[in-house]
């Protein structure tokens, strides 16, 4: 409530001291109250008062200010900024170009305005029709030659269609600007989106799918009885119907706007490997003699996410090189915990051709599969 206070008192201020500038222009521009108060009281204070009408509706409607202001318009055709000789097409010396009084500044003020600010067109176009017909009247009312005419065009354009240009300009640099920044802003939501749908996928993925791997290799331990296995079992389908379920989310997270972010999960592939093994997953890892490529990582968890799901018991082979990772399984020794058709494979392909790489997956000759990447 303070701060509306503030800013009616603020607007309030401003529009009396642009009313006090636009009277001390229009004093100027008439006679002198001193030396004829009379004519003072008859021409400028009405004026004086059309003009706080104009200050107060233009605070909201310019196009109105710029009515009412009609009076104050460039309408002095013997005045200009300027004084031009026309010899082409015709002789015209002396003509007065872009005639100018002293409430010029004001009314051109407004007609910025109107460009300025989301204001109706069709109101614009009908008070500028409005201002044409009166300049038009004049000049006609003047004689109608050459030179009024000329001077009265440079007038209208100098002081009603060129500010409004410049006004509408700026509007729609700024509608510009702040559709470039909506943009920005719903691109870095896209990016967000992208990374936690890779993240859910890396991470909460690839631990259910373990989980899964664990219920079903309880599921078949002869140890069990009945009400244990069912129970196992019950775990095993869990798991899975939340992986499928994750799957899901990650479809409506991810968005294909913009490539995911390739920061890799914090941990190296060895340490990966043993998490896996922790979980009952039989893999023999042959690491690189060099330096691991920086997908690596990524490369081998999908490449364990995917065996851990669709072939649960079988023998997994992590091969890791500086130019290429390998992570094949045999075939599966249980019945799968998730259905075929995730998106980890087609995410990985994207981040493998954006760091210049190639992906190939596909089922080998002994009923097993077999993920490879290869970077440069």
């Amino acid at each position: 409530m303070k701060d509306q206070r503030h800013e009616s008192r603020r607007r309030l201020v401003s529009c009396v001291l642009l009313w006090s500038l636009l009277s001390v222009a229009l004093a100027a521009a008439g006679p002198d109250p001193l030396e004829d108060a009379g004519a003072f009281a008859l021409r400028t204070v009405p004026r004086m008062a059309l003009a706080a009408l104009a200050v107060a509706a233009g605070r909201r409607r310019p196009e109105i200010a710029v009515l009412l202001l009609l009076p104050f318009g460039p309408w002095h055709f013997e005045q200009g900024l300027a004084t031009s000789d026309l010899v082409w097409p015709l002789a015209l010396p002396g003509v007065k170009i872009f005639p100018f009084v002293t409430a010029s500044p004001f009314v051109m003020g407004y007609a910025y305005l109107c460009g300025r600010r989301p204001v109706r067109r069709g109101r614009v176009l009908a008070v500028f029709a409005v201002v044409a017909l009166v300049g038009a009247g004049l000049a006609v009312s003047r004689g109608s030659g050459a030179a009024t005419w000329i001077t009265m065009a440079s007038g209208l354009l100098g002081t009603y269609a060129l500010p409004y240009t410049l006004g509408l300009v700026r509007w729609r640099l700024l509608q510009q600007r702040e559709q470039a920044a909506l943009s920005v802003a719903a691109q870095a939501r896209l990016r967000e989106r992208a990374r936690i749908a890779r993240d859910m996928h890396d991470s909460l993925g690839h631990d259910l799918a373990l989980i899964a791997v664990r219920a079903a290799g309880l599921e078949m331990s002869p140890g069990l009885d009945g009400s244990q296995v069912r129970a196992a079992g019950e775990l095993r389908v869990a798991a899975a119907d939340a992986t499928e379920r994750l799957r899901q989310i990650i479809g409506l997270l991810g968005d294909d706007a913009g490539p995911p972010p390739l920061t890799p999960v914090g941990e190296d592939v060895a340490a990966l490997v043993e998490r896996a093994r922790a979980s009952g997953m039989v893999i023999t890892l042959r690491p690189a003699e060099g330096a691991a490529p920086a997908l690596a990582h990524a490369v081998v968890q999908e490449g364990l996410t995917n065996a851990a799901k669709h072939a649960p018991g079988a023998p997994v082979t992590v091969e890791v090189s500086p130019g290429r990772v390998t992570v094949r399984n045999g075939p599966s020794r249980a019945r799968p915990v998730a259905v075929p058709g995730g998106l980890g494979l087609e995410g990985l392909r994207e981040r493998v051709r954006l760091a210049g790489g190639t992906l190939t997956a596909g089922p080998r000759e002994d009923t097993g599969f077999e993920l490879t990447v290869k970077l440069p």
